[in-house]
């Protein structure tokens, strides 16, 4: 892990329901405090991992889910299709996505990828791996970005929502915090 706590490991482990994977570190937290986004290292097993910022909020990843369940994606993505200037920043959102993922490569892990012919990958491919840009993957993946950064789908999309922080009596997050505070004081 880079620069996670155990507090953080644990409570991120209960947001996704699984171990985190690879190595990561928080990039936003919600207004109480916990991980929203976590900023993952772009190899994981010694493979290109594309996916760079993580959405970990169980509230919000449901309430995106809803959203592309009322055909959010399909909107976003006739958007970017007929909105010439909306496309040009989604375009942007993705290649600075690529650099940024690409400037977190070591020189030795540039190396191996590029001898193993997978650096091309991380090249090309935009957030989450999206070849096609004027596609959207999914929300979750452009929600992170938006708010480890900047991204005009994922800004569109946090836009859509009623809320985008949970009730105090919602939080997961309150739990799996309190129970990695008592197994970190043991």
């Amino acid at each position: 892990m880079d620069s996670a706590s155990l507090i953080d490991y644990g409570i991120v482990r209960a947001q996704l329901g699984r171990e985190p994977r690879g190595t990561w570190r928080v990039e936003v937290r919600c207004q109480p405090g916990a991980p929203q986004v976590v900023r993952v290292h772009p190899m994981l097993d010694g493979r290109p991992f594309p996916t760079l910022f993580w959405l970990t909020c169980p509230y919000l990843v449901r309430q995106l889910s809803g959203l592309e369940g009322a055909g959010w994606v399909s909107l976003l993505e006739q958007r970017v299709r007929d909105d010439e200037a909306f496309r040009r920043r989604v375009e942007e959102a993705h290649a600075s996505y690529v650099k940024e993922r690409l400037g977190l490569l070591s020189e030795g892990e540039r190396g191996r990828l590029e001898g193993s012919g997978q650096l091309a990958s991380l090249m090309t491919r935009g957030i989450g791996g999206t070849r096609d840009v004027s596609r959207v993957k999914c929300l979750h993946l452009h929600v992170a970005h938006a708010l480890a950064r900047r991204n005009p789908l994922g800004e569109e999309a946090l836009r859509g929502l009623v809320r985008t922080d949970c009730d105090t009596q919602e939080r997961i997050c309150s739990a799996a915090e309190a129970g990695s505070r008592s197994s970190v004081n043991r």
